[in-house]
């Protein structure tokens, strides 16, 4: 077994896209008015799933709604690249949940939130 691809719901998928670029996704050429997206991934990752709220309500019968802990969370190469993309997250006007900072387990870590909710961790080896 391996968990394959987290998937997350957007209400606006250009400033979803532009959230996520932030973090180091790549995107290929898209419509705003697509209702499924996937960005590149390295190979071996999770695939990204940013499906339209929309699409989702109607499939579910409800309106999707993030969770109040981290959803997915995302390597990075060192703390300093950690440091780097909170503060370029925080500075395109989004959501810290939790600023950088040094975890007792042995990580740099901070929490970030995407346009719509969705929290995602930050992390390298200290």
């Amino acid at each position: 077994m391996k968990i394959d691809a987290v998937g997350i719901s957007s209400s606006d998928m250009s400033k979803t896209v532009e959230f996520y670029q932030l973090l180091g996704f790549e995107f290929g050429e898209y419509d705003a008015d697509e209702d499924h997206l996937e960005p590149v991934t390295p190979d071996g990752s999770a695939r990204l799933m940013i499906d339209k709220a929309s699409l989702l309500e109607s499939i579910l019968g409800y309106a999707p709604q993030p969770g109040n802990h981290s959803s997915f969370a995302i390597q990075y190469a060192s703390p300093a690249e950690v440091d780097r993309v909170a503060a370029a997250v925080k500075t395109a006007g989004h959501s810290l949940a939790a600023e950088p900072w040094d975890a007792p387990w042995g990580q740099r870590y901070a929490i970030v939130e995407d346009p719509d909710g969705y929290k995602v961790d930050l992390y390298a080896a200290l």
